[in-house]
C-alpha cells in the first residue's frame, strides 16, 4: 500500500492534552485545561436545549443543506443564503476551500506561524507553501503581497491570529485588498472576531460584500462553546460558496450541531456576558504578565501568547505536572506560552502556578 507521496512527512493534528488523559497519567484529581482556546463558561442553556429536543431524531440523517440554520444565519449576518457553507468546525471549510482551489503547482500564502491547517491542506493538494514571517507576532501584508504571482490561488490571513493573538487592522486589510490581484481568493479566518469591540478590527462580512474574492471563515466552537459539536462556516459571494460547496461531503455537520447553532444565535445575552468575562480575565493576565516581567503579544481573543524566557516544553511540562494545560512548542516562538483565558478561579489558579514554576526552573539554572 503506498499512499500519496506528498503526505507521508505531514504531522498528525495534535490538540490539547484532554483532562481526563492527564489526570490518568499524572495521577492528578484537580486538572485545568487553558490549552484550546475553550470558552470556559460552556455555551448558552438554549443551545442545550435545543440538543435535547433532536435526541427523539437520533435516527434520522440532518439536513444536508442545514436550511434553517441557513435562514437565521443569513439574517444575523445580514448576507443572501446563498453566500453560506458550513463544515464540521472551520477547519472542515478550510479543508474544503483547499480541495476545491488548489492543484499541484498552485501557490498558496500564509504566515509561518499561524493556524497549521492551512499548511497541512494546501500541502495534502500538493501546492506550494510559501510562508512570511509574522512581524512582531502579526501579519505582514506587505510582505505577503510582495509573494504573490501568477501562480498565487490562496492568500490565508488569521484574524486575530493564532497562536498570537494579534490582529491586522483595517487600514492594513483595506491596502492590502486594494493592491492583491482579483486571482487570488483572500480568506480571512475570523474564529474569534465575536470578542473584539476595538473600531480598529475590520469587519470580514465587509469585505465579502466588497470584494468578489474575499472569503470569511467563522465557528460556533469558541465564544458559542459549542466545539464538541464541531461547527463552522465560511461566507463569501455565492459562485464561490457554489464551488465550495460542490467538494462538501452530504450530511457533514449534525442535526445536534445545526439545532444548537441556532439556538446559540438567539441567545445574545449569554454572547455579551462572555465577552465581558474574558475581558477581564484579558486585563487580570496582562496586569500580571506585567508584574512577572514577562512580555507577551497584545490579545484580541480569548488567549495570550506569552513569553517564560526559557524553553516553552520545560514550562509546558511543569505547569502539567502541577495540573495546568497549556500549550507550547511554537516553531518561531521556542519559549512561548499560549494560554486560553480561562474563569476567573481558572485565571489566578493559573497565574499562582506559573510564578511557581518559574521561581523553581530559576533555581534549577
Amino acid at each position: 500500500m503506498q499512499p500519496k507521496s506528498n503526505i507521508v512527512h505531514l504531522p498528525v493534528y495534535q490538540p490539547g492534552k484532554p483532562i481526563e488523559e492527564v489526570k490518568r497519567e499524572l495521577g492528578l484529581t484537580e486538572v485545568i485545561k487553558l490549552a484550546s482556546n475553550e470558552n470556559p463558561f460552556g455555551c448558552s442553556e438554549a443551545a442545550k436545549q435545543a440538543i435535547v429536543g433532536e435526541l427523539a431524531n437520533t435516527s434520522l440523517y440532518p439536513d444536508g443543506a442545514a436550511v434553517a440554520l441557513t435562514e437565521a444565519l443569513a439574517g444575523h449576518l445580514g448576507v443572501g443564503k446563498d453566500q453560506i457553507i458550513f463544515g464540521a468546525g472551520s477547519d472542515e471549510v478550510i479543508l474544503m476551500i483547499a480541495r476545491a482551489f488548489l492543484v499541484p503547482g498552485d501557490e498558496t500564502i500564509m504566515a509561518d506561524e499561524t493556524f497549521p491547517q492551512y499548511k497541512h491542506n494546501a500541502e495534502i493538494e500538493g501546492a506550494k507553501i510559501i510562508e512570511v514571517p509574522l512581524k512582531d507576532g502579526r501579519h505582514d501584508l506587505s510582505a505577503m503581497l510582495a509573494k504573490v504571482t501568477d501562480k498565487t490561488k490562496i492568500v490565508w490571513i488569521c484574524n486575530p491570529n493564532n497562536p498570537t493573538g494579534t490582529i491586522v487592522t483595517k487600514d492594513e486589510l483595506d491596502a492590502f485588498m486594494a493592491k492583491v490581484p482579483a486571482h487570488v481568493l483572500v480568506v480571512l479566518d475570523e474564529a474569534y472576531c465575536e470578542y473584539i469591540d476595538d473600531p480598529a478590527y475590520p469587519d470580514g462580512i465587509e469585505y465579502v460584500k466588497r470584494y468578489p474574492n474575499v472569503v470569511s471563515l467563522r465557528t460556533f466552537s469558541k465564544i458559542y462553546g459549542l466545539a464538541s459539536l464541531r461547527i463552522g462556516y465560511g461566507i463569501g459571494r455565492p459562485e464561490i460558496i457554489r464551488y465550495i460547496n460542490q467538494v462538501r461531503e452530504p450530511f457533514n455537520t449534525t442535526r445536534y450541531a445545526q439545532a444548537a447553532a441556532k439556538a446559540a444565535l438567539e441567545d445574545k445575552a449569554f454572547i455579551e456576558e462572555c465577552k465581558r468575562r474574558n475581558a477581564e480575565g484579558l486585563a487580570y493576565l496582562k496586569a500580571e504578565f506585567d508584574r512577572l516581567g514577562l512580555r507577551y503579544f497584545e490579545p484580541y481573543g480569548n488567549f495570550v501568547m506569552f513569553d517564560a524566557g526559557r524553553p516553552s516544553q520545560t514550562v509546558f511540562d511543569a505547569l502539567l505536572r502541577k495540573g495546568i494545560i497549556s500549550r507550547a512548542r511554537w516553531t518561531h516562538y521556542p519559549t512561548h506560552i499560549r494560554i486560553t483565558v480561562g474563569s476567573t478561579e481558572q485565571n489566578r489558579k493559573f497565574i499562582e502556578t506559573l510564578e511557581q514554576v518559574l521561581q523553581e526552573l530559576a533555581v534549577q539554572i
